[in-house]
């Protein structure tokens, strides 16, 4: 019979994981300052980095405005915090994956961590697409868009507040193959039912993209058909591990029965 643990001892392990998350979230933080001060001295190269899209596409003279007095000052280091929290996102998650790591199984470890590293390299990779492809297209169709007579003149704060919500719209929508391999891990969804349910699947990824994007056609359309590609990767892999676990479960299954008929032979000798 087991002994009944000491009441101090849950108290123990408790405060012991109130400080491990502590010093993890301390750490969190640390990194985040140093690179932001770190890039202070860089913060308007920073801001003309992130603000490129929208100048490279405005007519001759056209400038952005601030419509606030502190605008100028505070944007910039705003913009600069936000991108030291995108670099650091490494970083963060492994003192996540480092808290939660002692509690798992050495199956969810070798799972965990591959997870972490892909999720991280698609919300980077969401990101740069939005950078890249979407904002030029975007912006472009808005200033081409612009009734005769009419100038563009669009606030830095503002036009801050929109990059940085795309950034995080594409980033997320990017992760929707992790999201799926995740799912079908758990076993929450089938993959090959999932499968069946791609029209709804498509449906729902343009409605999405029509939500969270501006309302213009490209970046809705470049919302939404990579949301559906990564889709069909996640579905894909999904239903590897999914015919790797059965095959798995399979061979157990013919071992248990093997041992049991050498079992039974041997009880005949």
């Amino acid at each position: 019979m087991a002994k009944p643990e000491k009441p101090g001892a849950a108290e123990g392990s408790l405060i012991s994981h109130l400080l491990e998350l502590r010093d993890r979230l301390l750490y969190s933080v640390i990194t985040i300052a140093v690179v932001f001060f770190g890039l202070i001295p860089f913060a308007s190269e920073v801001y003309t980095v992130v603000a490129k899209p929208l100048m490279g596409v405005l007519p001759a003279g056209a400038t952005m405005i601030a419509t606030e007095v502190a605008s100028p000052f505070l944007t910039p280091i705003k913009l600069t915090l936000a991108v030291a929290i995108v670099i650091t996102i490494p970083f963060l998650l492994y003192q996540l994956w480092a808290f939660v790591a002692p509690g798992l199984y050495k199956h969810e470890r070798r799972l965990v961590f591959p997870l972490l590293l892909s999720s991280t390299i698609l919300f980077y990779g969401g990101m740069a697409f939005a950078y890249f492809v979407v904002f030029p297209m975007a912006f472009g169709f808005f200033v081409h868009a612009l009734p005769p007579g009419v100038t563009m003149m669009t606030d830095i704060r503002s036009y801050m507040d929109f990059v940085f919500s795309m950034f995080f719209a594409f980033g997320i929508a990017f992760e929707v193959p992790i999201a799926v391999i995740l799912l079908a891990r758990m076993g929450v969804i089938n993959p090959d039912t999932l499968g069946q349910k791609r029209p709804y699947v498509i449906l729902w990824a343009f409605i999405v993209a029509a939500v969270i994007t501006p309302p213009d056609v490209f970046s809705q359309f470049f919302l939404a058909v990579p949301m559906i590609i990564l889709f069909e990767v996640g579905l894909f892999v999904a239903r590897l591990m999914k015919r790797a676990a059965d095959a798995a479960v399979d061979s157990g299954r013919r071992n248990l029965t093997e041992d049991e008929i050498e079992a039974e032979f041997n009880k005949q000798d």
